[in-house]
């Protein structure tokens, strides 16, 4: 391939302001076809509202987005609705519909979207329960799901519509070691086995390192660095090293910007 078809996702110049606050300012990212893009940063930079300016849930204020050679910005509602089927997403919470059993959960996607029979929906779902290791929890509910497999059981039903590109919103939160690594292991295994391109927001730095192809970092509504993990691991980059190492002190601040404190405290100017 060359680098123009190599290409899958082209974000140039972006900006989005969300009322008085700049998320982006000329953001450039470009996601290859076929590898696990990772998008990280601290709290608060605009990792999921990335996410939501691709799938055009958002309009950016300045800029382009280009998917596959789509201008995302000029789809009609029709041409949006087909484009959107595309993606499979991994909500942060999972999102499992709570009414519904996991078979349902997974079979929602295509009870809404095709007009498949039910011996065939039965057979894709429980397909796609074997590969993320839940078959066997086919008949219960949500309420009844540890973390780890609520979190398996929105992957299946993330990837039940087989998407050419599958996204991950913080898929690591609050799982215990043992199912992040399930989690991490299953990311690749989806991405190679069906040939698809993933995009993962997160900022877990050690399960990125793990799993990622290429990783941009974002800070200050710019890209600060991106390359391998490793190429990160070693940038000379004040603010890319804060967040890598963890380090408490650097450029990235822990409070968010407010009014002198003391005035605020007080309520009246301090002399």
């Amino acid at each position: 391939m060359n680098d123009a078809t190599d290409n899958l996702i082209e974000i140039r110049d972006l900006d989005y302001t969300r009322g008085r606050r700049q998320i982006f300012r000329g953001l450039n990212i470009t996601i290859k076809r076929g590898q696990i893009t990772a998008i990280m940063g601290p709290s608060g930079t605009g990792k999921t509202t990335l996410l939501s300016l691709i799938t055009r849930q958002l309009r950016p204020d300045r800029g382009s987005i280009v998917v596959d050679g789509i201008d995302v910005s000029a789809l009609n509602q029709k041409e949006l609705y087909r484009f959107r089927r595309r993606f499979g997403m991994l909500f942060q919470n999972g999102a499992l519909l709570t009414d519904l059993s996991v078979f349902e959960n997974v079979a929602f996607p295509l009870r809404e979207h095709t007009k498949l029979p039910n011996r065939l929906i039965r057979h894709i779902v429980l397909t796609k329960l074997h590969a993320v290791g839940l078959r066997g929890a086919a008949d219960m509910m949500p309420s009844e799901l540890s973390g780890g497999m609520a979190r398996r059981i929105a992957l299946a039903r993330a990837m039940v519509m087989d998407p050419d590109i599958l996204i991950y919103d913080e898929p690591f939160v609050g799982l215990d070691p043992i199912s992040m690594g399930v989690i991490v292991r299953l990311v690749r295994q989806m991405n190679d086995a069906l040939g698809i391109s993933s995009i993962l927001v997160s900022h877990d730095v050690q399960e990125i390192a793990a799993v990622a192809d290429c990783s941009y970092l974002i800070a200050d509504g710019k890209v600060a660095a991106s390359g391998s993990p490793d190429e990160l691991s070693n940038t000379s980059s004040e603010v890319v090293k804060q967040f890598m190492h963890g380090m408490a002190d650097g450029p990235v601040a822990f409070h968010y910007a407010a009014p002198n404190y003391a005035e605020q405290l007080l309520g009246r100017d301090v002399e």
